[in-house]
């Protein structure tokens, strides 16, 4: 199926960018992993050499991350150290060289040691040129320990596991063996964190966890970027590790991002999905999910597609006035849910949301339940009171029971809808065509000003709207959506330029005439 995206976001391969620094270490030494090294007694880790075959002490590499970072620790690496993980293939968990006194459970990395301070990192990087595989076995709990870690930085790396098994799954087919030793090549999460600040992802693919591919809050001041979080078996990012402790802060950056495949087993050896399942059955499948939270997050330049639940679920954001979300530039399609749902204080802009909501009929494990949940509104709000909203310049299609509705709110909400395309299809359901807009508060202050609405219930026609003319987009069926308008259309040159938005979804320049088109894209 042809998928409407930017040229950077669809590359399957991420490009390793090796040794990118966040910051400049000091009194810092950089330790070195390969996979022809030696033990902590036969080398001390500070050269990328192989061990010799003779001797203790040598200048050598290590041959497993586990004696840097021994489970259950301590560490032989300090605060604002750099560890070098060469090319090639690293078993972790129960049985992994270095993985002494150490039960199934607990067999992962000690936790990564906290940098000095936010321009000065603890590094673990794969090496330039290679990009190092990291697989669990034994049901390992966690991947990469980042629990009270702060100031650390993480690139280039491959984690994953060798089992096609998914964690807890209804089908006994699929479920990964819990009950004795040995339980077989599969483990639960990729990264762990909490209590973790200012920390840096990048160049990462963390894909085929049973359970999560990151189980990660109570954090503050994290950035990912060039990060892939797919087929994993219940979530992409479940943001809850625990009632008390999830509460995110600071600035919250994922650029670059896949998230997909969430809530399905992927078959390891081939990469092909299986076992997809959603809550109907027990599983849960959002692509990032949080717990109650605040910050400051920024989701831009990110494709979130074909999760088992919603794509993006931020409906639990706390509401209050410094918390915000800003999603720019981000393909959201395919996913079971709603392909974006925030509360609070939001930007929408430049971006591409295809509700079809109905993808997953049929398929795997899912069931008619899981299709088009709270409703299958494409984008979802709610509000609380004074929200500020601004939908701007995006594409919204879908067949759910809105394109875009906002819940809940006072008559101190604002909701501004400026230049989008909103094309509507027959719900799925059965109940009609879509509704382009809806809020079940009334006294929320909506202003509306340059959309193009089409097919969509009832005609709604806001003031301001071009409405009765098709936007003539390149693919307008919904499994094949694709939102590029064609010559002639309506959308084109058609409203003043907006400041705030001088590039559109491809980063092209907006506008390229006198007036900008309406929608993600500005035909240059």
């Amino acid at each position: 199926m042809p998928i409407l995206h930017r040229t950077s976001l669809l590359s399957l391969l991420l490009v390793p960018l090796g040794l990118v620094a966040s910051g400049v270490a000091q009194a810092a030494t950089t330790y070195y992993v390969r996979t022809d090294g030696g033990t902590a007694t036969q080398c001390n880790g500070r050269s990328d050499a192989a061990y010799p075959g003779s001797g203790t002490g040598r200048s050598c590499a290590w041959k497993h991350p586990f004696y840097a970072l021994p489970p259950k620790g301590p560490a032989r690496i300090a605060g604002g150290d750099t560890l070098i993980i060469g090319g090639g293939s690293y078993m972790m968990g129960q049985g992994a060289p270095g993985a002494v006194n150490c039960n199934a459970a607990s067999c992962f990395m000690t936790k990564i040691p906290n940098g000095p301070s936010s321009t000065s990192k603890t590094r673990i990087l794969g090496k330039s040129g290679t990009t190092p595989k990291l697989w669990a076995t034994e049901r390992a709990t966690r991947m990469i320990n980042l629990e009270g870690s702060s100031n650390v930085e993480i690139g280039n790396l491959e984690i994953t596991d060798r089992s096609d098994c998914v964690y807890d799954h209804s089908v006994s087919s699929a479920r990964c063996k819990t009950s004795s030793a040995p339980y077989g090549q599969w483990g639960r999460v990729g990264i762990y964190a909490r209590a973790s600040s200012n920390v840096y992802l990048h160049d990462l693919n963390i894909h085929g966890m049973a359970h999560m591919g990151i189980n990660a809050g109570g954090l503050s001041n994290w950035t990912l970027e060039r990060v892939r979080i797919n087929k994993n078996g219940k979530a992409g990012w479940d943001a809850n590790v625990g009632d008390s402790i999830s509460n995110n802060s600071g600035t919250i950056v994922l650029r670059d991002v896949e998230i997909a495949w969430n809530g399905c087993g992927e078959r390891w050896q081939t990469g092909a999905i299986w076992a997809c399942w959603a809550q109907s059955r027990g599983g849960y499948g959002d692509g990032l999910g949080t717990y109650y939270t605040g910050g400051k997050w920024l989701i831009e330049d990110s494709f979130i597609h074909h999760n088992t639940s919603d794509g993006l679920d931020l409906r639990y954001m706390d509401g209050k006035e410094d918390t915000t979300v800003t999603i720019r530039r981000v393909h959201a399609v395919g996913n079971a849910g709603n392909q974006v749902k925030v509360r609070g204080n939001a930007l929408i802009e430049n971006s591409v949301l295809v509700g079809n909501c109905t993808y997953w009929t049929g398929k795997h494990y899912m069931l008619s339940g899981d299709n088009c949940r709270a409703s299958g509104n494409t984008l979802q709000f709610v509000l609380t009171p004074s929200d500020d909203v601004t939908v701007r310049h995006n594409t919204i299609t879908g067949q759910g029971g809105v394109l875009v509705s906002a819940h809940e709110g006072d008559s101190a909400t604002r909701i501004r809808m400026q230049n989008n395309v909103l094309v509507g299809f027959p719900r799925w359901d059965g109940g009609g065509q879509t509704s382009a807009f809806y809020t079940a508060n009334k006294s929320v202050g909506v202003s509306w000003g340059g959309n193009l609405m089409w097919k969509v219930r009832n005609g709604f026609c806001p003031s301001g709207s071009t409405c009765g003319k098709s936007p003539m987009l390149k693919n307008m069926t919904l499994s094949s959506f694709d939102a590029t308008p064609l010559s002639g259309s309506p959308v084109r040159d058609k409203v003043l330029k907006l400041d705030a938005v001088p590039r559109d979804f491809l980063l092209q320049p907006r506008p390229s005439g006198l007036k900008s088109d309406i929608g993600a894209y500005e035909m240059q």
